[in-house]
């Protein structure tokens, strides 16, 4: 029995196991993806597919996206990332060996290059890593129980990191996220507001800071200055900071893109300070067009045991071998070639700041003449009675409204600046940028840039001549604004709309009749309205763009006026406006009044003629109506039908009888409208001239002159073709024809008509398709 037992459950096991497999294999087919299935796909296959997915599919329309330049120097970064995935294939005696010698090698370099004697060195992919492990380093060392107890070491005696107001965005919630501190561990140092640079950190109130925080109980732990501000490149007074970071035990960080200038022979006295500082941040990947190279952390210190369990040094080859890609590169380069690399972004930014210095309207923002990497530039114009836009601190006597009116204006044409700069010279590596007290301005940072797109000298020429040809643009536009927007306030019918973020002349919305002007939501007939308007504009085919959008603060459409590139009569262009908006708006209520005019018409024709036809039932008896009685009595005593319709005078909007017509086979005259008035005479331009363009003030007479002699003629030729039709229109009149009725029997009859009246009237069949005339007659108003 118990053999019997083992065989059955073997088989019962067998058998579900075989099922459970068979399930697993249909299950697993079906979850693994397409490209896993089967027995794999060959190299070629693979490689297509990284192509497609690097450059699009061809029917995606082209980016003009910064295509990075990868020279030689590029390609030996590159083969460094795999050739480390070779090496930690070695066993791990020779694999020691060389990693060790590949990262003091790197360190040793990069510490003289960059003038940071006796220090070590951390590689790392994200450039705000390397400062994270200096804290971790920092607070190892300043609080030795933190590896026993913890972060109950910290809560006894809080941290302060020190970040500067112009350091870069997100700097101090990554560290915290990183350090697992709370965000009132950092503490935000101001710029300077008196004396100095507005993108320095303000030394005086820092001191101020590090006290109060020392009263509290708080430590002091760390301050990150910056060696060239992440917007405009200015550096902080590292020497001051320096001493005061030694004074108060705080670990001083330096980073900056000025760091790049201490391997040149000459080096400002505040980027040379940065040499002493405890530790120091590096991106020699941007500065020398090397792709896919890691960023580097120089830092001081002795105990090997902290550093470790801070993580700025491992055991890990894998991790030594992070330096590989920037160890074959500096030794590709050399000295000079790494020199050179660096001077050259130099000299672009010198050359660049030359030129603007000629150019009209346009202030450069820069610490130091002689030796700033950066050139942050802007538009600016002085308008009449007024104190230049670009003024950091507004005169007393400028209401703040103008002030913030005329910073928007400028921002909005600075950033469109920008946006045509980098489109027209898209090697320069220009920024668009919004700084706190100038506004909107441009960056040019060839430091980052240059090597990796390949700048030029020639480039940078290119780039103030595209600047120059866009001066006057710009000029023009803001001179227009304010003229633009007292001929709209002023102009019945159109609202000015406000929006600081288009660089264009302005904006304009037609307000029509059910306009709910407080409301915010969409409305359907002024979107009707504005792209009918949208259109008759850009088919006059002017130098202006014209564009349909909603407004800034609501939902409602209106129109966008670009820029103005020539002297524009604002005056014509609003009174064009205006004009078109109310035409359109009327021919649309006229189509819909209209509509219903016939309506009504039509339905008071139906009723008539079946009062005509109850008539018509009373006057010919009963029995006319029975189907044989009333033929055999047609027959002995016919009845004289009179025809009777109904007449619909689309232009008076009256019901009127068509008897007359079938009397006097003749359609009476009506009265013609009068035209519909088309607001005001249009301006008279010279040939050639496109529309809202002032003329010249020399050729004011000439253009006078030969606008009314061009008039007289038109109204000559007008006149000699008038004359045939008038004598036909007379020959055809209704007193000269036989048979016609007299003018008292038109008048009584009070017949219109809406068109002058021809030979082909005395029959309908022969009646123009022009003709505005509504006729409903007895065998129509069965159909109906």
């Amino acid at each position: 029995m118990g053999k019997n037992l083992k065989e059955a459950m073997k088989m019962l096991e067998d058998s579900q196991r075989r099922t459970e497999e068979e399930n697993g294999k249909k299950l697993s087919s079906g979850d693994i993806p397409g490209p896993l299935q089967g027995s794999g796909q060959d190299m070629v296959s693979i490689l297509q597919l990284v192509q497609n997915l690097m450059h699009g599919d061809e029917d995606e329309e082209p980016q003009n996206a910064r295509i990075q330049n990868i020279g030689e120097q590029g390609h030996i970064a590159l083969l460094g990332h795999s050739l480390g995935a070779y090496i930690s294939t070695l066993d791990k005696e020779k694999l020691r060996k060389l990693t060790t010698r590949i990262l003091s090698d790197t360190t040793l370099w990069l510490c003289r290059i960059f003038r940071y004697e006796n220090g070590c060195a951390y590689f790392h992919e994200e450039e705000r890593e390397g400062l994270a492990k200096i804290c971790r380093l920092a607070i190892h060392s300043r609080y030795e129980d933190f590896v026993v107890d913890g972060f109950n070491v910290l809560y006894n005696k809080k941290p302060v990191i020190y970040l500067s107001a112009a350091a870069r965005p997100g700097l101090g919630q990554y560290l915290c996220n990183q350090l697992g501190l709370p965000f009132p561990c950092l503490s935000r140092v101001p710029c300077n507001t008196m004396f100095g640079s507005q993108h320095q950190m303000d030394v005086a109130l820092l001191e101020k800071l590090i006290k109060d925080d020392i009263e509290r109980g708080k430590l002091p732990l760390l301050l990150v200055a910056n060696a060239g501000t992440a917007a405009v490149g200015h550096t902080d007074k590292i020497g001051r900071l320096r001493e005061l970071c030694e004074q108060y035990g705080i670990w001083l960080h330096v980073e900056g893109v000025n760091l790049a200038t201490l391997a040149l022979g000459y080096v400002s006295s505040s980027v040379l300070a940065a040499t002493k500082c405890d530790s120091m941040t590096l991106t020699p990947g941007p500065w020398l067009g090397l792709p896919a190279v890691p960023a580097v952390t120089l830092y001081k210190h002795d105990d090997p045991a902290l550093t470790l369990v801070a993580g700025l040094t491992s055991n890990k080859p894998a991790d030594k071998l992070r330096a590989l890609p920037l160890w074959l590169s500096l030794q590709y380069l050399g000295l000079d070639g790494i020199v050179e690399r660096i001077k050259h972004a130099c000299q672009l930014s010198q050359r660049l700041q030359e030129s603007l210095k000629k150019v009209n309207h346009i202030k450069i923002l820069v610490e130091d003449e002689l030796s700033s990497p950066v050139v942050v530039f802007r538009f600016f114009q002085e308008l009449p009675g007024s104190d230049p836009v670009l003024k950091a601190v507004p005169a007393p006597n400028m209401a703040p409204s103008a002030v913030g009116r005329e910073r928007h204006s400028c921002d909005a044409l600075n950033r469109w600046l920008g946006e045509q700069l980098k489109q027209l010279v898209p090697v320069s590596g220009l920024t668009v940028m919004d700084l706190e007290v100038e506004g909107v301005c441009v960056r040019f940072s060839p430091l980052m840039t240059a090597a990796v797109l390949g700048t030029r000298g020639e480039d940078v020429d290119q780039l103030v001549a595209c600047i120059e040809s866009r001066l006057p643009v710009l000029t023009c536009t803001l001179q227009l604004r304010e003229e633009f927007k007292q001929e709209v306030t002023g102009t019945a019918g159109l609202l000015h709309v406000d929006d600081p973020n288009w660089p264009g002349i302005g904006v304009v919305r037609y307000e029509h009749a059910n306009d709910d002007k407080n409301s915010l939501k969409l409305d359907p007939e002024g979107e009707k309205i504005h792209a009918g308007l949208l259109k008759k504009l850009n088919e006059l085919e002017s130098d202006l763009t014209f564009k349909m959008g909603p407004e800034y603060k609501s939902m409602k459409s209106c129109i966008y006026i670009g820029m103005a590139s020539d002297d524009v009569d604002v005056s014509e262009l609003v009174e064009t406006i205006a004009v078109t908006g109310r035409e359109i708006e009327e021919n649309s209520r006229l189509l819909e009044n209209m509509t219903e005019v016939v309506r009504k018409g039509i339905q008071e024709a139906q009723v008539q003629l079946q009062k005509a036809n109850e008539e018509r039932l009373l006057e010919e008896g009963v029995l006319r109506q029975i189907p044989v009685v009333g033929s055999v009595l047609n027959w002995f005593s016919p009845v004289q039908p009179s025809q009777k319709g109904r007449t619909f005078n689309l232009t008076a909007g009256s019901l009127e009888s068509t008897e007359h017509t079938y009397v006097y086979k003749v359609q009476d005259t009506g009265v013609t409208p009068p035209q519909t008035p088309s607001g005001t005479r249009t301006k008279q331009r010279l040939p050639g001239q496109k529309p809202f363009k002032r003329s010249l003030r020399g050729s004011d007479a000439l253009s006078e002159t030969s606008s009314v002699s061009h008039i007289e003629d038109l109204e000559k030729m007008e006149h000699l073709s008038g004359g045939p039709e008038q004598e036909a229109l007379e020959a055809n009149s209704p007193e000269q024809r036989p048979g016609a009725p007299t003018p008292q029997e038109v008048e009584q009859t009070g017949a219109f008509q809406n068109r002058a009246q021809g030979p082909e009237d005395d029959h309908p069949q022969m009646r123009r398709p022009g003709s505005r005339e509504l006729r409903l007659t007895q065998p129509v108003n069965s159909h109906l």
